[in-house]
């Protein structure tokens, strides 16, 4: 399963934003990467690399590769409406995020292995599938062997008082319902879609 497996601070140096979640190294340092740090005399992007910053960073905030991010693309394309809106909200219809909103894992990447080790289920089923695309009403579950694991009972504790709107969890089944896709300003991440629109369009 590719994934990125490279170091997380200095991306999220790069971008000035955790994307990655609480970092403590992030919070102690977070100038641009490289020796020099905001020392250096940077020349003013141009367009196009600030088109391409803006993929790179919704990229690494969903732990996806360049051909599935491509792919989700088109698809949002495809799709009725705003493309840019619609990319965010299939980026969140993910298993990998959706089980990271409803509070399963503390991060993505967490989440993402929770679902490669078969600790997560759709509708009743073992999925392993990170990429797996909700619609409204399926309901995403912790398998009943993985119910006492130490990493989920410890992320669900600490995720009492973080809500969203589009999925509903059950703490007694340990399941969650993706209700709906969210509207944009639901989303909380700070990702400008329209420039990735912007990027893919030229």
């Amino acid at each position: 399963m590719a994934r990125y497996i490279g170091p997380k601070t200095k991306i999220a140096r790069r971008f000035k934003d955790p994307i990655f979640g609480p970092d403590k190294s992030y919070e102690k340092r977070q100038t641009p990467p490289g020796q020099h740090g905001m020392s250096r005399k940077r020349s003013k992007p141009t367009e196009y690399a600030i088109q391409l910053g803006e993929k790179q960073k919704a990229k690494y905030t969903y732990g996806v590769l360049e051909r599935q991010f491509y792919k989700t693309f088109e698809e949002a394309a495809r799709k009725k409406g705003v493309t840019g809106e619609n990319l965010m909200k299939f980026l969140e219809a993910r298993l990998d995020n959706t089980v990271f909103r409803l509070g399963i894992a503390k991060t993505r990447s967490a989440a993402r292995q929770l679902v490669s080790h078969r600790h997560i289920t759709v509708n009743g089923k073992v999925v392993n599938i990170s990429s797996y695309a909700l619609k409204p009403g399926d309901v995403v579950g912790v398998r009943e062997k993985s119910k006492t694991l130490e990493t989920i009972t410890d992320s669900l504790a600490l995720s009492n008082n973080k809500k969203f709107n589009w999925v509903n969890w059950d703490g007694h089944s340990m399941t969650g319902t993706f209700v709906s896709f969210p509207e944009r300003d639901q989303i909380p991440e700070n990702i400008k879609e329209q420039l990735i629109v912007e990027l893919y369009s030229k």
